[in-house]
């Protein structure tokens, strides 16, 4: 995210305090986060939302489309809207990384370098981070050439050749937003098809800029001081070697449950957290919503739907254990 811009969430942010008890802390700030820390507010419970920056992975992507009230906005813009809505709610927000979750009898501490925060419940949202290649050259050559944010860097190749890597939809829509700029873009796809949502795709296939290479895998990225080959498995023009200025990264995500795993609780084969409907775990008190959990189809819009019901969990939970009552009520708007 740009500095200015992650700066701007910033500025109305109510300061944490290590003295309080919080009813729930949220960790993870991004479109599962935000809307737990909205609705936990809307509970009436004392609240704390931890992360490194406001918005997540989100604020990368250029263009939302599919968010009700928005027919185009960027990640960033919309990430902007969450957070002016956790602020109207006066939710203290802490700019850091959680270094450890642990329990102490009916509370659980949040350790983070400024200090241990303690809460009656946590709500995990710590999403997904960008999963890498894992061939030669990649490592030497991340920010030389080798991207995994295309809304960052996609403005730098003006009039230049890029590849693409990968064949979802953050596949397709990097492509889409590259050729804006490119002169020309292929997209590398292992398999013979693309799984992108159809309305991306077909952007994609009807840019002449566009070339599709399907079946193929790449096995190393060459250059000198910044990206200038790719090396293929596969033949495309009678040749492996693709000549290419730059090369994004779009193979999927990796689920962040490490503090998870740590807390004892339960995760799938692809180290997803393991929820329920109401977005409980398999731990007491402790609840995950959004890309980090076991939900096939991730969209902002279904992370913000978790996330609220995970704030609705913990409040009945509290409701339940506290003040022996059940919050059974039904919440509209």
């Amino acid at each position: 995210m740009v500095e200015n811009e992650t700066e701007k969430l910033k500025e109305k942010d109510v300061k944490p305090s290590t003295e309080q008890v919080y009813d729930t802390i949220i960790i993870g700030t991004g479109s599962a986060g935000m809307p737990a820390a909205i609705y936990a507010a809307r509970f009436n419970m004392k609240t704390l939302i931890v992360g490194d920056e406001p918005g997540g992975l989100l604020t990368e992507s250029s263009n939302v489309e599919n968010y009700p009230g928005f027919s185009s906005i960027s990640g960033l813009d919309l990430m902007n809207k969450f957070k002016e809505h956790v602020d109207s709610l006066e939710v203290p927000f802490l700019y850091e990384r959680v270094q450890q979750i642990t329990r102490d009898k009916d509370l659980f501490l949040v350790k983070t370098p400024s200090g241990d925060y303690k809460g009656k419940t946590i709500i995990l949202t710590t999403g997904s981070k960008h999963r890498k290649l894992g061939i030669p050259g990649e490592k030497e050559f991340t920010n030389k050439g080798v991207s995994y944010c295309a809304t960052c860097d996609a403005a730098f190749y003006k009039n230049l050749v890029v590849a693409i890597s990968g064949g979802g939809d953050s596949a397709a829509q990097a492509a889409n937003l590259v050729a804006e700029f490119a002169s020309k873009v292929y997209v590398i796809v292992r398999k013979d098809y693309m799984r992108a949502e159809p309305i991306n795709q077909t952007k994609l296939e009807n840019n002449p800029k566009i070339e599709v290479i399907y079946n193929t895998n790449i096995k190393e990225i060459k250059g000198e001081q910044f990206v200038t080959e790719l090396v293929l498995d596969t033949p495309h023009n009678g040749s492996t070697s693709l000549k290419t200025d730059g090369l994004f990264v779009e193979v999927g995500a990796n689920p962040q449950s490490e503090l998870a795993v740590q807390l004892g609780v339960a995760v799938d084969e692809k180290k997803e957290i393991i929820i329920d409907e109401e977005s409980k775990t398999n731990v007491e008190g402790v609840y995950a919503a959004g890309d980090v959990a076991n939900r096939k189809f991730k969209q902002a819009l279904t992370g913000a739907a978790e996330g609220a019901i995970a704030a609705f969990s913990a409040y009945a939970y509290l409701q339940k254990r506290d003040h022996n009552k059940e919050a059974s009520f039904s919440y509209h708007d």
